[in-house]
């Protein structure tokens, strides 16, 4: 899966000469947290996030009446507050790739742009954590399994044989770092199958079942 599947598009943009209250606007009525500022031809210059404007308001200690805040923030253009130093992502990137630069660099989204530079559309924590989910088939009804395996070749070609020869069907599964050096954790889900009589066929094959539960 790659970001092109996942971003959103078209993706709303503004221009460096937007004003302040028109930004705000935009984000308010689109329910958006962030907002790429592009040139005439669509090109990335910045990006401006709720917490900008935020940041740009002033605080309710301020001694200005309302009528000057309001004029002040009138004048106020997106390209005096917005980030110039964007991170981005193109959309044949691999999803988890854009995930792990969200986590590297703790933004929650990410422009997404061609090979010039322009946007195509905008990847979200949100979208992720939709991939995420999806990706475990969470809301589907099965048994998810737990397990505690070696980190070695053959576990998972074993793991699907001994489901299928039961009788079930694999729907997701995922592979994480155990707690210890050599070892692996998989939750899987699978359906058609007897959560008494695979745990015991698991366990009779050397495979240690962390967590079993109908879901």
């Amino acid at each position: 899966m790659f970001v092109k599947d996942r971003m959103t598009t078209p993706v709303t943009t503004v221009s460096a000469k937007t004003a302040f209250p028109d930004a705000l606007k935009l984000m308010q009525e689109g329910g958006f947290r962030r907002l790429p500022v592009v040139d005439k031809k669509n090109r990335l210059v910045g990006i401006v996030s709720e917490r900008d404007l935020l940041h740009a308001a002033p605080s309710a200690a301020s001694s200005l009446s309302i009528w000057e805040v309001q004029y002040l923030l009138s004048k106020l253009e997106i390209e005096m507050i917005m980030t110039k130093a964007v991170v981005t992502v193109t959309p044949e990137m691999p999803v988890e790739d854009a995930a792990s630069l969200m986590v590297v660099k703790k933004v929650g989204g990410l422009p997404v742009v061609d090979k010039e530079k322009k946007v195509v559309g905008i990847i979200t924590e949100t979208d992720i954590f939709q991939t995420f989910v999806e990706m475990f088939s969470a809301g589907a009804a099965g048994l998810r399994l737990t397990l505690r395996v070696p980190e070695r070749k053959g576990v998972l070609a074993k793991l699907a044989t001994t489901i299928f020869e039961l009788g079930g069907s694999i729907e997701s599964v995922g592979s994480f770092y155990g707690e210890v050096a050599g070892e692996r954790e998989l939750v899987i889900k699978v359906r058609d199958v007897s959560k008494d009589q695979l745990v015991d066929t698991l366990e009779a094959l050397g495979d240690q079942v962390v967590d079993a539960r109908d879901a």
